[in-house]
């Protein structure tokens, strides 16, 4: 006892002055305002800690605080009863420093009165941050950093500041590949301009991109390693030749993309193949290698399909639609497909959709595994037809919401149809006002009265294009300009509130364009389409005017004889949609009148001085199915065209056309003139975007084309007008010269693809073309679309259809690439090798070696021609 006693004295003496200690120390309380009337019994006692009311609380320092902000943080109030030297004032000092805004606290009493103190708290500020600079990465990489950490002046530059940013950074390099980057930030420095502020300077040192080596799968027997590897969507090895591929490896898409494993075996019938393990391990600084140990299971079948709850449709209907029989290999997405999610239609669930059934459910229930069979109970909820109650429509911020609405299939008061919807979905896709990637449909379903509330969601793109630009033909160098507005409001015309810079948002087209290349050459085109006339049904108009003067550039004064040849022009077309025998159909029929003047100018058709009348009526039936104009994925497009003149010399009676004059044989042009085109969308893969991206999925387009030129009289033969001209890029597409059609073959010469015997001075009556395309985006952003394509292409054209031979073609293969820019449409760039031999000599050949060179391309447009 006597030892123990002096040690308790000891120790509960140190436990009495650690208060005072910390008093003293970190709150450092003190008097420091006693006036000359207190005395000394006023002084604070730290030793002997008293309960007072707090009076004024007062911020030193706190130049950019608010001090009822700063004393509310504090946890302090006036008026509050505190002990002092207490807990509550270190409490408000802890919360204070928890605000990371301070690099220093303290609290000091300012004056006491009677039972009542004033404190001054006196801080020092954190600096504030004044800029930033980021050194090792290129400009670009600045401005997205700076994006991404979003550092504005002013801020408190504090620990969790500079660690965040920090974080920020190397989370942006490592979704780029660089998993070693390093991010330095030396001790902020000082910036003289600004009081109390520093810069802070993050050296970035990105390290090599990391990339997949290779993949190794083991244990697979039954699909292939590269099946399994091609089935990864993001994580891919790294090859030279594969452009489209970067190789990079990011944890993130890695993880994303392993259940596709289980995926593709899951579609062979494998539904319990599993991945054992994995492991991701680098072998340099800028490669991983990738092993994956798989566990394949037994394969399985579909055996005994039943259905139970279904009243609308009986179970043999509905199995038909299922389309699965009796020992198919089982495959869960095949099922779901079936059942839900068949993008055309065709599943079960879209037999019900289509019918009003909007609330309809199947849940397939496996009711038995036996060995390698599996029995399915399809169990069904019908629910009641839904009515459509009310149709709006979103995101139009050009578009008049009458523009949007007609186009729209799903009308209130009907039965809801997913038909319509998709339908729906195409229409405004075609339109070209919206982008076609964003377009959406958000149905709301009110199961308590059977409707549905339908909003469709669409983002307007850029669609008015400008052309400006120059060439160089007949020795000239011809400039263009023209502009077309896909959007046109002619009835705001007079509207000043709706230039905009023009009036917009009805639909209409207007097209201005002009050629020159100064006095001997100008060519002047308008035109303008309403596509719904009247504004009730889908009935167009278009009308077009236009007018060419193309002479030697000489004036009276010259003394030298004016050659001289102008063309005028007028066209008037109605276009309708058909119902039958589908409503994808389309009619249309215009009405042209071309005027040709030529005083004494040379050209190919024979006539030098006189005039040409070309009076003609054409009719075109087309089925237009395809999804969306920029990058079609799946549909078609079939039309057959008619163009026909009176037939004149019907009603001369007897004439010796051979003695006739080439002015007076064809002072009224007289032919026919058919097109057929066919062209179908075809997408190869079926790959679905991943969150906040598009899908880029292979496209195959192919196309077939026939043109033929005939005669009603054979005295007067096929005219030396509307012929066809094939090869090259058909940049100019339509030539009002002679009204000739200038189509592409790529791989050969301008206008050299030609069989027949007349030394094609005047073109061909008869053409064929065959065109297959391999199509895969680069960017799908409507205000720059990519595509990359190989094409093989092959083609001819004759004399007369005595020659036509569909088989003897001319054949032709290279890669391209098309860039669609809102304000100047589809440009293509293309190099192509032909094969085979033309009539002509220029047609593509090395004149020197005699064999075949390359030909470069450039087109504009989105077809190469009419075929």
């Amino acid at each position: 006892m006597k030892f123990l006693i002096p040690g308790m004295k000891r120790l509960l003496f140190l436990i009495f002055l650690i208060p005072l200690f910390v008093s003293s120390q970190v709150i450092e309380l003190a008097d420091t305002s006693a006036s000359r009337s207190d005395t000394a019994t006023s002084k604070i006692d730290y030793s002997n800690p008293k309960e007072y009311e707090l009076g004024e609380i007062k911020f030193i320092h706190a130049e950019h605080f608010d001090q009822r902000v700063l004393t509310l943080l504090s946890g302090l109030s006036k008026g509050e009863k505190v002990q002092i030297p207490g807990d509550k004032i270190s409490k408000a000092i802890e919360n204070l420093w928890k605000q990371g805004l301070f690099e220093d606290v303290k609290v000091e009493v300012a004056r006491r009165q009677g039972n009542v103190v004033s404190l001054n708290i006196i801080v020092a500020e954190r600096p504030r941050l004044s800029g930033c600079t980021y050194k090792g990465i290129s400009k670009s990489e600045t401005d997205d950093v700076r994006e991404k950490i979003k550092l504005t002046r002013g801020k408190v530059v504090t620990e969790y500041l500079i660690s965040s940013s920090i974080s920020t950074i190397k989370g942006y390099f490592i979704a780029k590949g660089y998993m070693n980057v390093t991010v330095d930030v030396p001790k902020p420095q000082k910036d003289s301009s600004f009081a109390n502020s520093v810069i802070l300077i993050f050296n970035i040192k990105k390290g090599e991109r990391m990339r997949v080596e290779n993949i190794y799968i083991h244990g697979n027997t039954m699909i292939s390693s590269g099946k399994l590897i091609r089935s990864f969507s993001e994580t891919k090895v790294k090859r030279w030749w594969n452009i489209f591929n970067s190789g990079k490896y990011l944890e993130e898409n890695y993880e994303k993309d392993k259940p596709a494993i289980i995926t593709k075996y899951n579609a062979k019938g494998f539904r319990d193949a599993k991945i054992v393990k994995d492991t991701v391990y680098k072998i340099s600084n800028d490669r991983v290698n990738i092993e994956i140990w798989v566990d394949e299971g037994h394969k399985y079948y579909f055996r005994n399909i039943s259905w139970i709850g279904n009243t609308k449709y009986s179970a043999k209907e509905l199995s038909n639609v299922l389309g699965i029989k009796k020992g198919d290999v089982f495959d869960q997405s095949l099922l779901e497909a079936k059942l839900f999610m068949n993008p055309n239609g065709g599943d079960v669930s879209s037999l019900y959709m289509d019918d009003g059934y909007l609330f309809f459910q199947a849940s397939p229930v496996e009711v038995l595994v036996e060995h390698d069979s599996i029995d399915l109970e399809m169990r069904i909820y019908e629910g009641k037809q839904a009515i459509i109650n009310k149709v709006t429509v979103t995101g139009n911020t050009k578009t008049n919401d009458h523009v949007v609405m007609r186009e729209i299939r799903t009308k209130p008061g009907q039965l809801f149809r997913r038909s319509d919807i998709i339908r729906t979905q195409r229409e405004l896709s075609t339109l070209g006002y919206f982008n076609p990637e964003k377009l959406s449909v958000n149905p709301v379903p009110n199961p308590q009265n059977g409707t549905v509330d339908i909003e469709y969601v669409v983002e307007e793109k850029p669609s008015d294009q400008l052309e400006l630009s120059g060439g160089y033909g007949a020795n000239h160098i011809v400039g263009t300009l023209g502009i077309k507005f896909t959007n046109f409001a002619a009835n705001k015309l007079f509207k000043k509130d709706a230039w905009k810079p023009l009036p917009s948002g009805d639909g209409q087209t207007l097209s201005v364009r002009a050629q020159s290349y100064g006095i001997g050459y100008q060519s002047y085109n308008m035109s303008f389409s309403e596509p719904w006339l009247g504004g009730k049904k889908p009935n167009s108009m278009t009308v077009s005017l236009f007018s060419s003067n193309i002479t030697n550039g000489v004036t009276a004064a010259s003394g030298i004889p004016l050659q001289q040849l102008q063309i005028y022009g007028t066209t008037v077309g109605f276009g309708t949609h058909l119902k039958k025998p589908d409503d994808y159909f389309n009619a249309y029929a215009e009405m042209s009148y071309q005027y040709y003047y030529l005083n004494n100018y040379l050209t190919n058709v024979a006539i030098s001085n006189g005039y040409v009348n070309n009076v003609f009526i054409k009719g075109v039936l087309s089925r237009n199915s395809v999804d969306q104009p920029i990058f079609p994925r799946r549909g078609s497009n079939i039309s057959l065209s008619g163009q026909v003149t009176p037939p004149y010399s019907l009603f001369e009676g007897n004439q010796d056309y051979a003695a006739m004059s080439a002015q007076e044989k064809y002072k009224f042009l007289e032919y026919y003139k058919l097109k057929f085109t066919a062209a179908w969308y075809t997408m190869l893969t079926s790959k679905r975007g991943t969150e906040g991206k598009d899908a880029r999925n292979l496209v195959l387009y192919t196309k077939v084309g026939f043109g033929l030129l005939g005669a009603y009289n054979q005295q007067i033969g096929i005219p030396p007008f509307e012929r066809f001209f094939l090869g090259g890029s058909g940049l100019t597409g339509f030539n009002l010269l002679d009204g000739r059609e200038i189509i592409a073959l790529r791989g050969y010469a301008d206008q050299t693809a030609y069989s027949g015997t007349s030394g094609y001075l005047g073109g061909a009556a008869t053409i064929c073309k065959y065109t297959a395309e391999l199509r895969y985006p680069i960017s799908l952003n409507p205000s720059a679309t990519l595509y990359a394509l190989i094409f093989a292409e092959a083609g001819n054209s004759w004399d007369n259809f005595q020659q036509f031979n569909p088989f003897n073609v001319m054949r032709s293969v290279g890669p391209g690439l098309r860039v669609f820019l809102p304000m100047f449409g589809l440009l293509g760039f293309d190099y192509g090798w032909g094969f085979d031999p033309s009539a002509l000599p220029t047609s593509g050949k090395n004149p020197v070696t005699g064999s075949f060179q390359g030909q470069f391309h450039f087109t504009i447009g989105a077809t190469l021609g009419e075929l």
